[in-house]
């Protein structure tokens, strides 16, 4: 036969079961969740090297995009100045056409009599220096140079008498519509 082990319980009977029912259960709950604590906290440590690896795979792909990004430079700098020149080059020629068609019109309707010396189109104005064999050659320019469309102003300033060569000198600056907004 088997001896019962003896036990002692200073409680008494009611509570001491209530007690250990409690002490059991939170000592079986413990362990659990000390399980699941210590099961979270290998996870933890385990994730921290995936995520060591993806930053040194990002450092290093970093690194290799900045050698390809710094042996474009110079090529960067090139294209954009291209570009920059290219711009520059279409407003030259934008402004050109403009210009040859006024050199054109202003040509087309210039009286007999009129001699150019300077005919520039600069900065929205058209200055005009000729030799004009008789006040009604310089009306008649004048007068035109009113009539022109693009034209805004005309302002004769200059006329002088050469009776070396019975012709007058003349010059003539007529202010483009639009130049005043250019300025500003």
């Amino acid at each position: 036969m088997q001896k019962k082990g003896s036990s002692i319980n200073l409680l008494s009977n009611q509570k001491g079961k209530t007690v250990d029912r409690v002490i059991n259960w939170s000592l079986t709950t413990g362990r659990i969740l000390v399980v699941v604590v210590e099961l979270i906290a290998l996870a933890a440590f385990l994730y921290r090297f995936t995520l060591d690896q993806q930053i040194i795979d990002t450092k290093q792909a970093v690194k290799q995009k900045q050698a390809i990004v710094y042996n474009f430079k110079d090529q960067e700098a090139k294209f954009r100045n291209l570009q920059e020149r290219l711009l520059l080059a279409s407003s030259f020629s934008q402004d050109s056409a403009a210009n040859v068609n006024i050199f054109k019109d202003v040509i087309a309707f210039t009286p007999q009599g009129v001699t150019y010396n300077v005919l520039a189109v600069s900065s929205g104005q058209i200055r005009i220096d000729a030799n004009v064999d008789s006040v009604n050659s310089l009306t008649s320019l004048a007068n035109q140079l009113r009539k022109y469309s693009p034209v805004e102003s005309v302002s004769i300033d200059k006329i002088e008498n050469k009776s070396s060569s019975s012709s007058l000198t003349v010059s003539i600056t007529a202010t483009l519509k639009g130049a005043k907004n250019a300025g500003n």
